[in-house]
């Protein structure tokens, strides 16, 4: 009997980090060196069905000479939770909240046009009713897939976003490119960031995990001296992170106005497997957010696009391996 209690609760701690044994629209691209799995934006099937983050290039897994660098750092799965997500997802502020009454529309990004329920803040946890998601289009390729999502909508914004999640002929690089037209009849002006998901070689956050900048980072946040420190130009922890616990740093200190430092490195010094970030666009906004599966930089720019203007912008990965 007691065997059966233990397997009972093996089962259940299991179930509980793993998704359901579901089939989610899905795509594969490689190319010589790199092979990824996409799962492709569905409002009734899709593996993310929440308001929070874009729905396009979301990465399900990666791997590149043996190591993996993506994968399920969350607990429980379910796609309307906001952090049922995986890869280096992004999330856009939102446009027209403030402004609109209860009962009105305001936009989300890759997500579409949402109702505005109460008068309280906009939250990113919060669940919002999707009235009007567009249409998406995906286009495939061997070792692209190019993501198409066009909103009009009767509050006046609409737009055309195409993300291409793109692996570099015979290189270990992925690229994300990004283009926002505005179609409709009101500016669209926000913020984007990256929120990089990482999870290397499904490394526990610890010691074993570094994090580096080009440009001498401060900062004050939750966890640092106990759990994590920056030292320099690099976050390093001081131990591994417990369950529940996290790191969180609201704003890193040090960048300038110049596109070159958008540039991070996450390494996984026990597998000797690392990563690049680099972005083409000026930093507006740094944060850092880690618990005890994933370390995230999430770099923050600036988005803006008059009616009939067009807005572009890429992030360059570059996955590597160096000697322990």
């Amino acid at each position: 009997m007691k065997k059966f209690i233990l397997l009972g609760l093996v089962l259940l701690v299991w179930n509980s980090y793993a998704a359901p044994n579901e089939d989610f629209p899905s795509a594969n691209i490689s190319n010589s060196v790199l092979k990824a799995t996409l799962l492709l934006p569905d409002k009734e099937k899709g593996y993310y069905q929440a308001t929070r983050f874009d729905w396009s290039g979301v990465i399900e897994s990666l791997e590149y000479d043996g190591h993996s660098y993506f994968g399920q750092w969350f607990k429980k799965y379910d796609p309307k939770n906001h952090e049922s997500i995986k890869g280096p997802v992004e999330e856009f502020e939102p446009i027209g909240y403030d402004n609109a009454k209860v009962g009105d529309r305001f936009i989300k990004i890759g997500v579409g046009a949402l109702g505005k329920t109460n008068d309280k803040p906009y939250s990113s946890f919060t669940l919002y009713n999707i009235e009007n998601a567009g249409t998406w289009k995906v286009k495939r390729k061997k070792d692209e897939a190019e993501f198409t999502q066009e909103l009009k909508d009767e509050s006046g914004y609409g737009y055309i976003y195409t993300k291409t999640v793109r692996l570099v002929k015979g290189k270990p690089q992925l690229i994300l490119e990004h283009k926002l037209k505005n179609t409709g009849n009101k500016s669209l002006e926000t913020k984007v960031y990256d929120h990089n998901f990482f999870l290397i070689d499904n490394q526990l956050t610890g010691p074993d995990i570094r994090i580096k900048f080009p440009f001498e980072i401060s900062g004050t946040g939750r966890g640092l001296g106990t759990i994590a420190e920056l030292r320099g130009r690099e976050i390093n922890y001081l131990r591994e992170l417990k369950d529940r616990e996290d790191v969180y740093i609201g704003s890193v200190e040090g960048f300038t106005n110049d596109a070159k430092d958008y540039d991070f490195r996450i390494e996984n010094h026990k597998s000797g497997a690392g990563v690049r970030i680099r972005g083409d666009k000026p930093l507006s906004k740094l944060v850092f957010w880690a618990n005890p599966n994933t370390s995230c930089p999430e770099p923050y720019i600036e988005v803006r696009a008059e009616p009939g203007q067009e807005f572009k912008w890429n992030i360059n990965y570059e996955f590597y391996t160096f000697r322990k």
